[in-house]
């Protein structure tokens, strides 16, 4: 029958919570210790993977439902993109562009009764719009294809309707910044339109600001004879940079290249920040967990002195009593990292479960709408990330047990049994 090397028996014995009777004391508060500081570190890798997780969800949700509205380049010229046809089949014949359409866009302030509101004013080509953006597949009432031409119709965002009162057949006020010269001086442009869809994106920002015109009628309202650029889908979003620089080679140099890293450079750029800077501080709590391992184990070697020094006048050498309590502090590392990361996926693959349990139970809202992106909270699991943070925690371990085990390699066996 197969033994264990001596020093992990002696080590994973030390480890185990069990409560025995040494000599008229009890060593169960040693096991106890031993278990508050694999539940510590277990709590900190558990609570780093699933922030981890859900900023994960939450950047590719916001980012996913961010390009159903928006494009991943977009090409624009400042007076109107004239002859923009050519354009378009040149664009579309480049490696990895899937889809180009016209666009125009402006911003405007859309009234109706005693409401006004600012909005972002998107004219689109509706025979193309579904090659480039999942505008088609958002209508819930009305369709794409009732923007027609001369009809001078208009989708809003679901929130943008519900915030001015208006629904599919009702009338509104659009004023744009341009404005007519008339005998009583410079008066804004106005026109009247007719409410025929409504879109839910599921992204309150575009939701609550975006109208959505033919391409003809919103170049009329703002007096041009051409789409002011093109929207480009390309078969990877994450290439859109590389394809933006290659069409920008393409395209006349009077034109402007995009894509969307570049739009929302900023939003992007703070939720990586945020990302960071609370990795750093989880593992800071892992670490406080970690290192109560050094604490354990000095406790540990103060009430074994007697055990070390009877070992080490049978034989045993330094070197084999700092591996006895090596084995000891790697064990409940290696127990904490593991039970942690079984804990935090757990919670991180059921979030969608347990996060509207806990609002209905006490009636709280975590992301109300009006506030955040989204409305729900979201998580990625990745594995670099589950993988990272595990071995840092176990690495933090190994760490802490550096010091216990080299003072109880220094025990004096005449010393400690001095007093014995």
């Amino acid at each position: 029958m197969l033994r264990l090397p001596i020093e992990l028996e002696i080590g994973l014995r030390y480890t185990r919570s069990k409560r025995r009777k040494t000599v008229g004391k009890r060593d169960g508060f040693l096991s106890f210790i031993s278990g508050i500081s694999t539940a510590g570190i277990a709590l900190g890798v558990a609570a780093l993977i699933v922030v981890l997780s859900v900023m994960n969800g939450f950047q590719k949700e916001v980012r996913d439902r961010m390009l159903s509205v928006l494009s991943h380049v977009e090409i624009t010229a400042p007076d109107g993109l004239a002859n923009w046809e050519p354009i378009a089949l040149k664009v579309a014949a480049q490696p990895h562009v899937i889809g180009v359409a016209p666009m125009v866009s402006s911003q405007g302030l859309l009234s109706r009764e005693n409401v006004m509101r600012g909005v972002s004013i998107r004219g689109v080509l509706p025979s193309e719009e579904g090659k480039v953006s999942d505008l088609p597949k958002q209508f819930t009432s009305g369709s794409i294809e009732d923007l027609k031409p001369g009809g001078f119709g208009v989708a809003l965002g679901a929130q943008l309707a519900s915030i001015v009162g208006a629904g599919v057949g009702d009338r509104i006020n659009l004023i744009v910044p341009e404005s007519d010269l008339t005998p009583a001086g410079a008066m804004p442009r106005m026109r009247t339109l007719q409410v025929v869809g409504i879109i839910d994106s599921g992204h309150y920002e575009y939701d609550s600001s975006l109208a959505i015109m033919h391409w003809k009628d919103a170049a009329a309202l703002l007096r041009l004879q051409d789409p002011s650029g093109l929207r480009v889908k390309v078969d990877n979003m994450q290439r859109a940079p590389e394809v933006a620089s290659q069409l920008a080679q393409v395209v006349p140099q009077a034109l402007w290249v995009t894509d969307w890293s570049r739009s929302n450079r900023n939003w992007f750029a703070a939720v990586q920040t945020e990302r960071k800077m609370m990795f750093i501080i989880l593992t800071l709590i892992i670490a406080v967990a970690a290192f109560n391992l050094v604490s354990t184990l000095v406790m540990t070697v103060n009430e074994k002195q007697a055990d070390i020094a009877i070992l080490r006048t049978m034989g045993a050498s330094p070197g084999l009593i700092q591996r006895i309590f090596l084995v000891q502090g790697l064990a409940i590392g290696l127990l904490g990292s593991l039970a942690g990361v079984g804990l935090g996926l757990l919670i991180a693959l059921n979030i969608d479960v347990i996060v509207p349990a806990i609002e209905a139970i006490f009636r709280v809202r975590f992301l109300p709408r009006d506030v955040y992106f989204i409305s729900e909270l979201p998580s990625d699991v990745r594995l670099s990330d589950v993988v990272t943070v595990g071995l840092m925690a176990f690495g933090l371990s190994v760490l802490a047990t550096l010091y216990p085990s080299r003072r109880a390699a220094q025990v004096q066996p005449a010393e400690a049994l001095r007093y014995e």
